[in-house]
C-alpha cells in the first residue's frame, strides 16, 4: 500500500531530526574533546611552568643558604678575630704574635754600629734605618737562626731615614698594617736588639700618633714602649701581627718616648727606592 503524502513527510521529518540530533551530539562530543584537549594542553603547560618555577625556587634557596652559610662564616671569621684581638690586648699575651713575628727581624751588625732591620719580602728584602748603615765600610745580617748573610745595599731615602738591603735565600716577611687605622691607647711591641742583646721584645702603648719628626714631617707614632741603642730599624708590632712602624729614634732626655716612622710612608718610601732600580713596586 503506497505511503500517502502526509506519511513521507512524517518519515522525512524525523529522518532530518535524527540527523540533527546526531549532527548536534557530533558537534557537542567534538567541542568536549577540543575542550578536555585545550584543558590537557593548559595543564601540561602549567606544569612545566610550575617545574620551572619550582626549579628556579630551588636554586634561589639554595644560593640563599650558600650566601648565608658563607655570611655566617665570614660573620664567625670576624668574631674569632675580634675575640683574639680581644685577648691580645687585654690578655697581654702577645706571644704567639712574637713567636710569628720575630723569624722575619734580623740583626744588623756593621764596623761602626749595630741596628735591626725586618724581612718585608719573601725574597730577602730587608728594612732598616739608613743611619744603621750610614759611613759603614762592612755588613752582615743575621737572621734569627743566627745564620750570617751577605748584606747587598739596594738603595736609602736621607729624608725618612730608610734602607732597603737584600739577602739571598727566601724567608717569612713581616706584613705592614695601615697606620691610618692607629688608636691611641692600643698595645704594640718592639723587637730589636737594644745594647747587642739580640732579639729582646719591649711591650707599650701607641701614645700618640703624626707626632713630628726630625725631617719636619707628621709621619711617626709615638710609643711608650722600651727603645734603646740597636733598636733603630726594628719593627713596631701590633696585636695583629703586622707592622705599623719602623722605630726610629727616642728623646733621650725622658723616660718612654720612642717614635717609629708611620707604615703608610714606609710602603711609600720602599716603593719610591725599588722603583729605581726595578721600575715596579716591592710591596
Amino acid at each position: 500500500m503506497p505511503l500517502k503524502k502526509h506519511h513521507k513527510w512524517i518519515i522525512g521529518s524525523s529522518s532530518f531530526i535524527i540527523l540533527i540530533f546526531m549532527i548536534t551530539i557530533g558537534v557537542f562530543t567534538y567541542s568536549i574533546y577540543i575542550k578536555q584537549e585545550l584543558n590537557y594542553n593548559l595543564l601540561n603547560k602549567q606544569i612545566a611552568n610550575l617545574k620551572v618555577e619550582t626549579q628556579s625556587n630551588i636554586n634561589s634557596l639554595s644560593e640563599g643558604l650558600i650566601e648565608t652559610r658563607n655570611e655566617l662564616e665570614s660573620q664567625l671569621g670576624i668574631v674569632q678575630e675580634e675575640f683574639s684581638l680581644l685577648q691580645a690586648s687585654a690578655g697581654e699575651d702577645f706571644s704567639g704574635v712574637i713567636e710569628n713575628a720575630i723569624s722575619s727581624v734580623v740583626t744588623i751588625r756593621t764596623d761602626i754600629s749595630q741596628g735591626t732591620g725586618f724581612i718585608i719580602d719573601e725574597e730577602g728584602y730587608v728594612i732598616t734605618n739608613y743611619h744603621v748603615m750610614q759611613d759603614a765600610q762592612a755588613a752582615i745580617i743575621i737572621t734569627s737562626d743566627n745564620e750570617e748573610h751577605t748584606v747587598n745595599f739596594v738603595g736609602y731615602d736621607l729624608d725618612f731615614d730608610i734602607a732597603l738591603l737584600k739577602i739571598s735565600g727566601t724567608y717569612d716577611e713581616l706584613e705592614l698594617g695601615d697606620s691610618d687605622d692607629i688608636q691611641v691607647g692600643e698595645r704594640v711591641i718592639a723587637i730589636g736588639n737594644p745594647l747587642g742583646l739580640e732579639f729582646s721584645v719591649s711591650q707599650g702603648i701607641v701614645s700618640g700618633v703624626h707626632r713630628r719628626g726630625p725631617n719636619g714631617l707628621y709621619a711617626y707614632i709615638q710609643t711608650d714602649a722600651a727603645l734603646n741603642p740597636g733598636n733603630s730599624g726594628g719593627p713596631l708590632i701590633n696585636n695583629r701581627g703586622k707592622v705599623i712602624g719602623i722605630n726610629n729614634f727616642k728623646v733621650g732626655s725622658a723616660e718612654g718616648l720612642g717614635f717609629a716612622l708611620e707604615s703608610e710612608f714606609i710602603k711609600e718610601i720602599i716603593n719610591d727606592i725599588y722603583q729605581q732600580v726595578s721600575g715596579e713596586d716591592l710591596i
